[in-house]
């Protein structure tokens, strides 16, 4: 696989965007989940969600150029998985252009995010993780629902599950906006260390045609731990 730094065009080379951490490790949510993967994180959220696990990207950060950051991908070997994810990265809005970027070199993009921010500038050869918040989230009044016409057959749904509330809620969504017919999967992720089981269940009993996803990261390293 060719070299990123040398594909960004020449007007772009010093746009720069505010970094969390950029790590390379295995995919660990998502269809995609189990793939060499290599990760940047940006900084800033406009969420505060009760059960987050990426606080850490609230502040700070440090500011690198688009060359900065392909060269530091490129430092990893050949990858064809780049995921683009937070904090909020959409918060930034010259990723859309690097997502652009990564996409014209053959590499499949996944961009997370919560799809609060409008999604219809996001390069069409994205795949867009979207985690539409239910109510055990504390903003659920923050879904942006518009988002749903700019959904493709690339992109997956996510729920985070705290409880039967946000199950039942994100069921109705599903089956209100049609949302497993125009994604390649919906995931029902419960919050770490619940009981998992109950979930289980009650997907089982509606036959909801969803996909449960655990986070394998947490499984492999202590969960809290950074830069995986």
């Amino acid at each position: 696989m060719r070299q990123l730094a040398p594909t960004c065009p020449s007007d772009l080379a010093q746009k720069r965007l505010r970094i969390t951490e950029v790590f390379h490790s295995v995919q660990g949510e998502s269809t995609w989940a189990g793939r060499p993967c290599s990760f940047v994180r940006l900084t800033g959220c406009n969420l505060r969600c009760t059960w987050c696990d990426s606080e850490y990207t609230f502040t700070g950060g440090d500011w690198k150029s688009f060359t900065e950051l392909l060269e530091t991908l490129d430092s990893y070997g050949p990858c064809s998985l780049v995921e683009i994810t937070g904090g909020e990265p959409l918060l930034q809005r010259d990723v859309l252009p690097f997502m652009t970027i990564l996409a014209d070199a053959g590499i499949d993009v996944l961009l997370e995010t919560s799809g609060s921010l409008d999604l219809s500038g996001v390069d069409p050869r994205v795949h867009k993780i979207v985690d539409f918040k239910p109510p055990g989230s504390g903003e659920v009044a923050r879904n942006r629902l518009e988002n749903m016409e700019f959904l493709t057959e690339r992109d997956e749904v996510k729920f985070v599950i705290t409880d039967r509330e946000d199950y039942e809620w994100a069921r109705a969504l599903i089956r209100e906006h049609s949302v497993r017919a125009r994604v390649r999967e919906v995931l029902l992720s419960p919050v770490f260390g619940s009981d998992y089981r109950e979930l289980v269940g009650w997907m089982l009993e509606d036959r909801l045609d969803a996909r449960l996803q655990l986070q394998l990261h947490k499984y492999i390293w202590a969960p809290d731990t950074k830069g995986v």
